[in-house]
């Protein structure tokens, strides 16, 4: 891993951090906030693409289980990776993988819709189909039940999907994707 793509991982993983002040909003009928690091994520696979996008991700994780207080609301340590955000959590590094390999295939015909669809496809719809069950089953309810609380967090996340395709297509000509395609 070069100097430069470490740099970028810890970045994404300090603005995922950032986003974490944010004040998570609770739901009340779902044991998971919304928050705004899933921004963060997206943004992380569809800029700095899978490799780096997935370690930034894996790095936060870990500063996390080291006990800094990154999460939403100021959590950190072990308890929130073992309790009902642990899927979600978890889920994360994936998405951020995958969407990086998405976003890598099309870069060079990239729209913003196709960042929104990228987006929505693997930092919304498989954020949820891993942190949705897992969530169902740590707080000892249906996989049915945890997938329909989970269709709360949609509104917000196809606008965090539309915030997202906004910004890459903005600054996409200094993404590492630009400048390993034109190497």
């Amino acid at each position: 891993m070069k100097t430069k793509e470490m740099v970028f991982a810890a970045l994404f993983a300090a603005l995922i951090g950032v986003l974490g002040m944010i004040p998570p909003i609770p739901l009340g009928f779902i044991p998971v906030p919304v928050t705004a690091q899933t921004l963060g994520v997206m943004l992380a696979g569809s800029f700095l693409g899978k490799k780096t996008g997935a370690i930034s991700l894996i790095l936060f994780i870990v500063l996390v289980a080291l006990g800094l207080p990154l999460l939403s609301g100021g959590r950190g340590g072990l308890a929130p990776l073992v309790g009902p955000s642990a899927g979600y959590i978890f889920s994360w590094p994936i998405a951020a993988f995958c969407i990086g390999l998405a976003i890598e295939k099309v870069w060079p015909t990239l729209k913003i819709w196709k960042v929104i669809i990228i987006n929505f496809i693997f930092g919304v719809v498989l954020v949820s189909l891993i942190g949705a069950p897992v969530m169902a089953i740590i707080t000892n309810t249906s996989v049915w039940a945890g997938l329909v609380g989970a269709t709360a967090f949609l509104p917000g996340d196809l606008i965090k999907a539309i915030i997202v395709a906004i910004i890459v297509m903005q600054i996409k000509a200094v993404s590492p994707i630009e400048q390993k395609i034109n190497n």
